[in-house]
């Protein structure tokens, strides 16, 4: 059986803890900056983890990790 291959781009995007869960970055980070709050921009840049809804597509993206 061949080995199987890790899609790139989920590769990019999360990370694995110490305990199996996936972390994130937060979106709406990028651009029109102005108008959002000190508070908000400041909580965008802390990662978070995948919910538990997507665990199990993340996990199949990255067979590896």
């Amino acid at each position: 059986m061949p080995k199987m291959k890790t899609r790139r781009a989920a590769a990019k995007r999360f990370t694995v803890t110490g305990t199996g869960e996936f972390k994130r970055n937060k979106a709406y980070k990028r651009h029109i900056l102005e108008k959002k709050s000190q508070k908000r921009k400041r909580n965008m840049r802390k990662a978070a983890m995948i919910t538990a809804a997507d665990y199990e597509r993340v996990s199949r993206m990255l067979p590896y990790a």
